[in-house]
């Protein structure tokens, strides 16, 4: 990533602001998208500008960094879909900043559902490693499958929805023993597993992706979470990442934002689900 991403000479705060922006995006785009988002898949098809990576127990991810022919594009993966019944479960995320309109009619027509809108978040590492936990509160990375069971559990019960529990441990356990750096973490009181998250060096590039934070509703705003996370990063940084980006949530933005990442993008997970028999 270019120095002059921090170069802020010249012009008004907000045009230096916009600058910044506009060349956090660029990289986004560049680095963040297609290949840096299917790690860990079983298998990666190329479709014209689409890549589809199928996952374990029948799930599909698409993304892209360029979008022709929306409808067409939507309808291809219909057809895949209705042709394929392994496939249980797809997911497509919208970009505020693309252009590719009659995207969401589309994705809406062919069934898939949007979820909660997200914030693109991305910065610098450094600005996120100064926080500690308060007292009685300890911080490690979570090593016994039994116990990152239990961490994404916990998750599972803070974000509702179908439990995930599962299928996150033979993920990231999967990854871990193909060399991959990525790490879940927790912080824990009194025994008990209070917040946890990953982090995701996006192999190749100076990029690590903070996913899944979550803490039980007692323990927020105490500086909890804003410790994971600077852990995390600290481990991230230690494996040479320089910039770290996250899909934020209402709760985990302005967290965010203090800490000196900026909000890019917004983006929209649509999501199909297979009719049960």
């Amino acid at each position: 990533m270019a120095s002059g991403l921090v170069d802020f000479q010249g012009g008004t705060p907000s045009d230096a602001y916009d600058r910044l922006v506009t060349d956090l995006l660029a990289e986004y785009d560049a680095h963040l998208r297609t290949a840096a988002e299917v790690q860990g898949a079983v298998d990666v098809r190329r479709r014209g500008p689409l890549w589809i990576a199928l996952f374990d127990r029948g799930r599909l991810f698409v993304t892209y960094q360029q979008l022709d022919d929306p409808a067409g594009r939507v309808a291809e993966v219909a057809a895949l879909i209705s042709d394929d019944d392994s496939i249980q479960q797809v997911e497509w995320k919208t970009r505020t900043h693309d252009r590719a309109p009659g995207l969401e009619a589309a994705l809406d027509c062919a069934g898939f559902t949007a979820g909660e809108p997200e914030s693109v978040m991305l910065g610098e590492a450094s600005t996120l490693i100064g926080s500690e936990p308060p007292t009685g509160v300890t911080l490690r990375r979570l090593t016994v499958p039994e116990e990152m069971r239990a961490a994404l559990d916990m998750q599972d019960a803070v974000f509702g929805g179908t439990p995930r529990a599962q299928r996150m441990l033979r993920e990231i356990l999967t990854r871990q023993s193909n060399g991959e750096n990525v790490e879940l973490w927790a912080a824990e009181t009194n025994g008990r597993i209070v917040s946890a998250g990953r982090i995701d060096p996006i192999a190749g590039t100076a990029f690590a992706g903070i996913w899944g934070g979550a803490t039980l509703t007692p323990y927020r705003g105490r500086g909890i979470y804003r410790a994971l996370t600077a852990a995390r990063v600290r481990s991230a940084m230690s494996h040479g990442a320089r910039w770290i980006h996250s899909d934020s949530t209402e709760f985990s933005r302005p967290i965010l934002e203090r800490a000196g990442l900026m909000r890019i993008t917004g983006t929209v997970p649509w999501t199909w689900q297979r009719p049960a028999r």
